[in-house]
């Protein structure tokens, strides 16, 4: 007897329990990322006042924003934003502080290489650190909703824009914005993400290892390199703790 199918089962849900890619998912990563986006704002208005203090043209300080999308690395090139523009420089530092993104594609390779590779692409175009964090915790809540990560970096990107559009263009009435303690509240956050993701004493040796190793980098290597080599660290600290 053949068996109809029951309208009461979502199209776009994998019975299996594998990775998937929703429009629900999608708007559910965007409003759960809200509290975090808000306070990307200052961030952005951050870059945007001390791109205006270079001689970046506003619309190409909003461009960059919108185009790159890599806030450390965006202050990092405003460094040595100069005439003539040392695009090689500018290039080899972009990577630098970006290159972490190969981890995180690494990392979230298990969710995205089974979903639609159109889909996979837009939520990378959008992969920021704090939208990484979100997931990465959706996931080891057992999450098979993909969609999470493309909807929580679009409301990140879209807050950075606005935050460069205003910084940019309100400069000369915002003042010194270290006041306002908004450096404190990204630290604040991967930390809580951080702690929520601790299994026990088994996760102490590769925390310490990665810990240690990006501090001492940090002091002798470009900025953005104490990042990844922590990051490898820490990896190879894990798998070797883990496989004992």
């Amino acid at each position: 007897m053949a068996v109809e199918p029951s309208d009461s089962v979502d199209p776009e849900r994998d019975l299996a329990g594998r990775p998937r890619f929703t429009a629900r998912g999608v708007w559910r990563g965007a409003v759960e990322i809200t509290p975090v986006a808000a306070f990307v704002i200052p961030f952005g208005i951050a870059f945007g006042v001390a791109a205006s203090a270079k001689p970046i043209p506003p619309e190409l300080a909003v461009l960059m924003s919108g185009a790159v999308f890599a806030g450390a690395a965006q202050f990092a090139v405003l460094d040595l934003w100069r005439a003539p523009l040392p695009l090689a420089m500018l290039a080899l530092t972009v990577l630098a502080v970006n290159a972490r993104h190969i981890l995180f594609g690494a990392a979230l390779a298990p969710w995205l290489l089974q979903v639609p590779i159109a889909r996979r692409l837009a939520a990378l175009l959008f992969l920021s650190d704090a939208n990484f964090a979100q997931a990465t915790a959706a996931r080891a809540r057992g999450e098979t909703d993909a969609g999470i990560l493309l909807g929580s970096g679009l409301a990140m990107w879209i807050t950075w824009i606005v935050g460069t559009t205003i910084g940019v263009y309100g400069s000369a009435f915002l003042g010194d914005l270290s006041r306002f303690g908004f450096d404190a509240v990204m630290l604040t956050y991967f930390t809580a993400i951080v702690l929520g993701q601790w299994e026990g004493s088994i996760d102490l040796l590769p925390w310490i290892t990665a810990a240690a190793v990006a501090l001492l980098c940090a002091h002798m290597l470009p900025p953005g390199w104490h990042i990844i080599f922590g990051a490898l660290a820490g990896a190879i600290a894990g798998a070797w703790r883990h496989g004992r």
